[in-house]
């Protein structure tokens, strides 16, 4: 197969499809690899790199004359004219929160797979690695703009002896939530996790040994909680739909000039009433209440390195295996990518993006080529 890998071109975006690694086992396993000038020199790879492991280098126009179509993030509009039918792609898609979008992979007859839909055994492996990231990284970003000089409250999330440490509060308890805990408490907060699961609360009560605080997730005690909360982090993902928004522009007022909203859920609308728009590395925040809101859509392309690397250890075996048995093979004997495939042949096959959007929903096995 020949699998294309374009140059990102969202925002400071400089994660990478394939590293050089990946490049050399789908060239030993008999693919054709062609890396858009440039590709992975954002993310410490160069064109050199690439060459040197069987890739070919080339422009953007001939990249994306490949059979599959390797990414990170969704295409841009400026991209949508290099669709071709039945040309795979794969890569974040967050469809939800893109009709448009939508409409050019119909309109294209793409047949489009979404990292953030592959599912096995009730996870999600390729948003796995990412969560991971964008769960430390929120702290990080968190304690950075609390920071005096940065608007905020000037205040240090470890505290230091004889002055109280700051409170970070996480709404869910998913991967997200607790990677943003682990490194919260690793630099001394005060960890507060909200979650509708109380099993996945007394899982995270005992991985922490009981140094955060849980809470069941309701309107009452997000209200509570976040009055003094110093960062609060929204990490609530439904795969396929519109993230729910579950702090309220009220709850949001009661905090203090000067606190921090992460809204990790943004690419799919976000969980805060207050995130009006997503916001890129260039530009990451904005004021309203007197809080500051972080609503960066690609939090883990902020550290490229680590995040091509982590993103491609999980989605290396699923392009493989599609590059070696074709796509709707692999939909026939693999149920992770069957659910992966948000789009085929002209056609909506994810429901829940369906119901979201208000497009008629069409099951991938009633469409599926011979």
């Amino acid at each position: 197969m020949i699998i294309g890998v374009p140059k990102e071109l969202k925002n400071n975006e400089n994660r990478v499809g394939l590293v050089p690694s990946n490049v050399f086992n789908l060239v030993k396993a008999g693919h054709q690899i062609l890396i858009e000038k440039g590709a992975g020199v954002g993310s410490g790879f160069s064109d050199e790199d690439y060459l040197e492991n069987g890739a070919e280098v080339v422009e953007r126009e001939a990249v994306w004359q490949a059979e599959m179509i390797v990414k990170v993030k969704e295409p841009l509009e400026s991209e949508y004219s290099f669709f071709k039918k039945g040309q795979i792609l794969f890569t974040y898609l967050h469809l939800a929160a893109n009709q448009p979008l939508i409409q050019a992979l119909v309109d294209a007859e793409i047949k489009a797979i979404g990292y953030e839909t592959v599912e096995e055994n009730g996870r999600l492996p390729l948003l796995q690695p990412m969560s991971e990231v964008a769960g430390r990284y929120a702290v990080q970003a968190g304690s950075l703009y609390l920071e005096q000089s940065m608007g905020g409250k000037g205040k240090l999330l470890s505290g230091v002896p004889g002055v109280k440490q700051g409170k970070v509060m996480i709404i869910g308890g998913g991967q997200v939530g607790e990677n943003a805990a682990r490194l919260a408490l690793g630099i001394g907060a005060d960890v507060t996790i909200l979650d509708i699961n109380p099993q996945r609360l007394a899982y995270l009560e005992s991985i922490f040994s009981n140094r955060i605080t849980t809470l069941i997730s309701n309107p009452y005690n997000i209200t509570e909680e976040i009055k003094d909360a110093d960062v609060v982090i929204g990490s609530v993902l439904i795969p396929g739909r519109k993230a729910p928004v579950l702090v309220t522009e009220e709850m949001v007022k009661t905090m203090d000039p000067g606190s921090v909203i992460i809204d990790i859920a943004i690419d799919q609308g976000g969980n805060f009433e207050t995130s009006t728009h997503a916001t890129t590395h260039s530009d990451p925040i904005y004021l309203k209440h007197g809080i500051i809101h972080y609503t960066v859509a690609n939090i883990p392309g902020a550290v490229p390195q680590t995040s091509s690397k982590a993103l491609t250890n999980a989605t290396m075996r699923f392009i493989m295996m599609i590059a070696n048995k074709g796509l709707e093979a692999c939909i026939h004997e693999c149920e992770a990518v069957a659910k992966g495939v948000n789009v085929y042949l002209g056609h909506l096959t994810n429901e829940g993006v369906a119901e979201t959007c208000d497009i008629p929903y069409v099951e991938l096995q009633t469409v599926l080529e011979d």
